[in-house]
């Protein structure tokens, strides 16, 4: 994990307010979040429906740990002014969508790359250990949701041509009737918190490495794409390469098969050879066919 100086962190603890804090310490990390491969594409909307089928497997795993650490510390003072579960949890939504693209048994379809598996096991430790943390990754994740998802909801429902609410509850809040109005109320609970300096410079830092959690997560996505791409087109290279062979031995074995015949059958009324060469012709094509 990249480590915040601790001139960095003494730098946006000038200001007084939690969320600008964060904003101002993750502002480089936000930047190159977003000029990821993948999120690159989506801004371009270039999204294919294995982009966003991995990319929903993996954030069912990581609001799965997330939201049963949220559950586990809803009573915690770090945590219960951020703990929205009704208006915010997103993993019965995910699940749904996951059903629609892989069915009944989606839990066992589902593939997630070591990024993935690192930033669950990172939540639980939070959750564990510090559980003033999960107000970063609540928040990086969360208001992350209620703002770009929604952009990101649009590109990939025209991208993939799904009707609405087909394989995207992921980015529907139905129960936050004004997205802008609900994000000032959670900046006001997350400000209220206190916090001792410790504690305020780890949750600073920890909103660093949530960052840097999704950054590892979005290039290993993007790599699992290009992987599985480069091993598809391998695949249609040696089909084409079989079938182009396939033609060229079926073909010279035609012409061998039709020349003996002539030559064989000299004696042959020229009409009964051209329709015998034409028969055995189409029984070495249907030979070769399979």
């Amino acid at each position: 994990m990249e480590t915040v100086e601790k001139n960095q962190i003494q730098t946006a603890t000038v200001d007084s307010e939690l969320s600008e804090q964060i904003k101002a310490v993750t502002k480089d990390s936000h930047v190159r979040a977003e000029n990821t491969e993948l999120m690159l594409s989506y801004q371009r909307g270039r999204v294919s429906l294995q982009q966003y089928q991995l990319l929903l497997c993996s954030l069912y795993k990581i609001y799965e740990a997330l939201e049963e650490a949220l559950d586990t510390n809803a009573s915690h003072e770090a945590v219960a002014p951020i703990y929205f579960p009704q208006e915010l949890s997103r993993l019965e939504s995910i699940g749904k969508d996951l059903e629609y693209f892989y069915g009944r048994s989606w839990r066992e379809k589902m593939t997630v790359p070591a990024a993935t598996l690192r930033y669950a096991q990172r939540l639980r430790e939070v959750g564990r250990d510090h559980p003033e943390y999960l107000v970063a990754h609540a928040y990086t994740r969360y208001l992350g949701d209620l703002s770009g998802g929604q952009v990101l909801g649009r590109i990939t429902q025209k991208s993939l041509g799904l009707k609405s609410g087909e394989g995207l509850l992921f980015f529907s809040f139905p129960a936050v009737s004004s997205p802008n109005l609900f994000k000032q109320l959670y900046r006001s609970r997350m400000n209220s918190i206190e916090l001792t300096e410790e504690q305020r410079n780890g949750v600073l830092q920890e909103a660093v490495t949530a960052f840097e959690l999704n950054i590892q997560l979005f290039n290993e996505l993007q790599d699992s794409l290009i992987s599985v791409s480069d091993t598809d087109n391998q695949t249609r290279q040696r089909h084409t390469q079989h079938q182009q062979s396939t033609t060229a031995a079926a073909a010279a074995a035609d012409g061998q098969v039709c020349e003996a015949l002539q030559i064989s059958s000299s004696l042959m009324p020229r009409f009964l050879r051209t329709l015998l060469c034409v028969f055995v012709v189409l029984a070495v094509g249907v030979v070769y066919a399979f």
